[in-house]
């Protein structure tokens, strides 16, 4: 009896002691990442901001100087084709504080800049139609602008002074990830160039003072030019994802899913067509990903609301945000990562220009989104095994960030698909419409008349056949949508015998105010001095869903 007690404790300790060595491992595995995330970045006794003990003044200017240098000496190397030697090519430069014959003095301290790839991320600028004229002159031309809101990744942000470009430090394990990744990112650029993934201009490395401080160069998802009125980071996990406090005290959180789930329940929603090629487009990235092992990225989220700052106030950019046309990046807005510039021949509206994707909620107000995947360089590595381990033992395994690669993608689609972005509701019997830019104020009971008049005029067919309209000329359209007044106070019979008989569109227009009890309405009460091409013009750019029964 005594032997099978020893082999059961044995077991029990066995086990016991495992699960201790495991628990020890992702401990200190975390400890370990929020050191070098957290611990990098400092504040220094003149309250200038340090990064490994490097001046931020110090490591801009040493950025633009390698800079300035890298994109120069590649400038006179021939065009050519990229081979897969390019992606593990690493060049250095010595930059001495007191010059030399390749380099110019400066006031920073001696250090070494390193360019990653140089030819291989020649050719991602030049798809994305960045000229190396144009690269310079954002980011070395004026200073960069170090952003005040870093967040908790515990690295330092720099904008440059056109909005145009961002620079992030990164670990050493993300630069080598980044590395390792570069070939398969090359091939998916080459399959399709509209994607939010990051879009990657250059890596770099600062070497001072025995300190190595790796950069790299993307593109920047929240222009400064356009004020966002809510910012979030989405993962599609609700283990402790919500804004801390202290985030929230400040003018601009980063807020998080949950925080999401109860400050937007509705959602965002979108136009059809808009919705669709989102959601491809996601499902299309979380595949890339996925193949790639990666897991724990995010869905950066701004939202700007036209209504709350007027249209006017929103388009007004200032003189120093302007570039000259041509020079923008090319599939770097987030319109044009979905489905590229605006179409129709209507004019296009001022805030077009500032590429965010035009969307509403669920009060009706009018939003710019602008969106992109960031935090993609994160691998599942073991420690992430083991850190979802943990967090599995303790809580709701499917509830929690770190997953592995292919529940992390499955889930992340369904939240931003079904939680987040929507299509907007269209009920039965009902003629639903929300107009983009409308530039007069307008009665919407009335607006919804007039339009379902000039809607039926226009020889646009229904599913009730007992309501077609008559295939009418140019002329006739003309004359019946702008001169018919809807009247549900005097019944078609009561006419008087010589006055003309109402036309199809007008009988089925009273029928529908007859059915919404509302009054009658002519089309020149809420379109005064319009003609009737010109409010065609204005519907055209209108969201339209119609149901019937």
């Amino acid at each position: 009896m005594a032997t099978p007690a020893v082999v059961s404790t044995d077991g029990a300790s066995s086990s016991k002691r495992t699960f201790y060595f495991l628990l020890l491992l992702s401990i200190s595995g975390s400890s370990q990442t929020n050191k070098k995330t957290m611990g990098h970045r400092g504040i220094d006794p003149t309250g200038e901001t340090t990064y490994k003990k490097t001046t931020s003044s110090a490591l801009k200017g040493a950025i633009q100087l390698g800079i300035t240098h890298s994109v120069g000496s590649l400038s006179q190397k021939p065009e050519r084709d990229v081979l897969m030697q390019d992606f593990e090519v690493v060049e250095s430069i010595f930059f001495p504080s007191q010059g030399s014959y390749s380099t110019p003095g400066h006031h920073h301290g001696d250090f070494k800049f390193k360019t990653y790839a140089p030819i291989a991320f020649r050719y991602f600028r030049e798809m994305f139609g960045i000229r190396p004229d144009d690269y310079l002159y954002s980011l070395c031309n004026e200073p960069l602008i170090e952003l005040s809101n870093p967040g908790a990744s515990g690295s330092l942000f720099y904008v440059s002074s056109d909005d145009e470009f961002i620079i992030k430090t990164v670990q050493h394990k993300e630069a080598e990830f980044l590395q390792t990744l570069l070939p398969g990112y090359f091939m998916n650029l080459n399959q399709n160039m509209r994607t939010l993934l990051p879009k990657f201009y250059g890596l770099y490395c600062v070497q001072a003072e025995g300190k190595n401080i790796r950069i790299v160069v993307m593109n920047n998802l929240l222009p400064r030019a356009v004020p966002m009125h809510l910012k979030f980071d989405l993962k599609g996990s609700t283990h402790k994802r919500r804004a801390s406090p202290k985030e929230r005290a400040k003018n601009l959180p980063t807020c998080k899913d949950l925080d999401f789930m109860q400050d937007i329940p509705e959602g965002i929603l979108l136009e059809s067509d808009h919705y669709s090629a989102l959601c491809k487009t996601i499902q299309r990235d979380c595949r890339v990903l996925q193949s790639f092992k990666i897991m724990d990225y995010s869905l950066l989220v701004g939202i700007h609301n036209l209504d709350q700052v007027g249209e006017e106030a929103s388009a007004a950019v200032p003189d120093t945000q302007k570039k000259a046309p041509g020079q923008k990046p090319l599939y770097c807005t987030a319109i044009e990562s979905i489905q590229g510039e605006s179409k129709g021949k209507t004019s296009p509206q001022p805030y077009e220009s500032m590429g965010g994707i035009p969307a509403f909620n669920s009060k009706g107000e009018r939003l710019l989104v602008f969106i992109g995947l960031i935090d993609i360089l994160q691998s599942y590595r073991l420690v992430k095994k083991l850190e979802h381990s943990w967090k599995a033992f303790l809580h709701d395994g499917d509830t929690v960030s770190v997953h592995r690669p292919s529940f992390y993608a499955d889930r992340f689609q369904k939240f931003m698909c079904s939680n987040v972005f929507k299509k907007p509701p269209c009920k039965r019997n009902c003629v639903f419409f929300v107009v983009q830019s409308f530039p007069f104020p307008i009665n919407p009971t009335k607006s919804l008349l007039a339009f379902f008049s000039l809607f039926l005029s226009s020889g646009v067919q229904t599913t009730r056949p007992d309501l077609l309209p008559q295939q009418l000329n140019e002329d006739e359209i003309t004359s019946s949508s702008a001169d018919t007044t809807l009247s549900a106070t005097s019944p078609v019979s009561s006419r008087p015998s010589n006055t003309p008989a109402l036309s199809h569109s007008s009988i089925a227009a009273h029928s529908f105010g007859e059915s919404l009890d509302v009054e009658a309405i002519s089309l020149s009460e809420i379109v005064p001095q319009t003609s009737t091409s010109e409010v065609r013009d204005i519907l055209s750019r209108a969201v339209i869903g119609f149901s019937v029964d």
